[in-house]
């Protein structure tokens, strides 16, 4: 392209002598006076593709001046969200480039600032597709929206996994959470596919949690790019805690540190004793059909049972529940009868069923059994400790804050891991 060199008329404006009000007014042909840039669509090209075309994500954008007496003051690529690409412009003002990645299957608003050899501005404005990718990487934020209990932690179920630890930084720092009050707290990897965020502590009593992703766009590595994904909002109710001690076979509940029960309970009794551990309330059943069989109990034998119960909160996906037990209210508060639940009366299973919401925390301590798994068969997310749980974020050294499928962490097995543990 061809500069047209442009009139000036700076003789024109006359003596010294005239005002400078008057002198500005007699030069309004000139554009270095003037407030309105001049189109500088003939001073600029850029590397992007001709006709119907996209331009490639892969290839930086690059923006060169044609003309030798003019340079470029300023460029910015601008998504449609407001985003802008971090670029650099060369010291002779004559080449600018992107120095980040443009996002694939975007619409760019490039805007370059010119000045020519009399120091007059120009602007020239042009708009850039990107290609879409091949591959795009979601993901799927859990639980749903809605209210829980202060021990949730939330979910990220991705739909492709990343191994790269330079591309799991990426992702990591893409998925944002926000809570009012702000917490500290961190995203670990549980897989390839699948993260969890919790706080250091539970999550504050009434407290508004944001999740969303930053996804859209982002290039994780070669092929694939960020796709949208469906934000959630959670708010948590009161601190509600149970405390089931096995030893002293007395759960006690607390709201917002103050007791405001003390139930006598039967846990599970030698071979089947109840996990220790902090667990996470996942689903309240009114009515539950619980057969041995789906434990592993032969039919026949003398631990089968096949029993309906009543009043059913579940704690972990293979079966262990606190629920109605009246067979065995004889033993609640004195002996562990029971093959891995957390049995009660009717009428305290009830309360206990009508005062406790999904995320609320049920602890079982002094038991003889194994400690809750962290992950697999539930919540036992907090049985992890914190610096451990810090350890597998993928940004490392990086303190960890709220300001920044996957629904309650089932698995494709879900349906088979539905088994009561009475």
């Amino acid at each position: 392209m061809s500069y047209r060199p442009r009139t000036r008329t700076v003789l024109s404006c006359g003596l010294l002598l005239v005002p400078l009000a008057v002198s500005t007014a007699a030069c309004g042909g000139s554009n270095s006076l003037s407030g309105n840039p001049y189109d500088a669509d003939d001073q600029i090209t850029a590397n992007t593709p001709d006709g119907q075309r996209k331009a490639d994500p892969d290839t930086p954008l690059e923006v060169s001046v044609t003309d030798d007496e003019a340079r470029i003051t300023d460029v910015t690529a601008t998504d449609a969200t407001g985003r802008s690409v971090r670029g650099e412009l060369s010291a002779d003002g004559r080449h600018w480039r992107t120095t980040a990645p443009l996002a694939a299957g975007t619409r760019y608003t490039v805007r370059v600032s010119t000045e020519d050899e009399d120091g007059a501005p120009g602007r020239k404005t042009f708009v850039v597709h990107t290609k879409g990718a091949d591959g795009q990487l979601t993901a799927v934020f859990g639980p749903e929206s809605g209210q829980y209990g202060v021990g949730q932690p939330v979910t990220a179920e991705l739909s492709k996994p990343v191994k790269d630890p330079r591309a799991r930084a990426l992702v990591e720092s893409a998925l944002k959470v926000d809570s009012m009050p702000r917490v500290e707290g961190s995203w670990h990897w549980v897989d390839d596919k699948k993260l969890h965020f919790r706080p250091k502590e539970f999550w504050p009593a009434h407290a508004t949690v944001s999740v969303h992703s930053n996804l859209a766009g982002l290039k994780i590595a070669k092929g694939l790019y960020g796709g949208v994904s469906k934000p959630v909002k959670l708010t948590t109710g009161d601190r509600v805690e149970a405390v089931t001690d096995a030893a002293s076979h007395q759960m006690t509940v607390k709201r917002n540190g103050q007791v405001i029960n003390s139930l006598p309970v039967t846990t599970g009794k030698p071979g089947f004793s109840t996990r220790n551990g902090v667990k996470v309330i996942l689903g309240k059943e009114s009515f539950v059909r619980m057969r041995s069989s789906t434990v592993g109990i032969a039919a026949g034998s003398s631990e089968a049972y096949d029993l309906p119960v009543y009043w059913a909160t579940r704690v972990t996906w293979s079966g262990e529940y606190v629920h109605a037990a009246p067979w065995s209210v004889g033993s609640q508060g004195a002996a562990n009868v029971s093959h891995g639940c957390t049995g009660m009366s009717t009428g305290n299973a009830r309360w206990f069923f009508n005062t406790v919401r999904v995320g609320d925390v049920v602890t079982v301590i002094n038991s003889s059994g194994d400690t809750m798994a962290p992950f697999g068969n539930g919540f036992g997310d907090w049985n992890m400790p914190w610096q451990e749980w810090r350890a597998g974020s993928a940004l490392k050294g990086k303190a960890g804050s709220t300001t920044g499928a996957a629904q309650q962490d089932r698995n494709p097995a879900a349906d088979a891991r539905l088994r009561p543990e009475i």
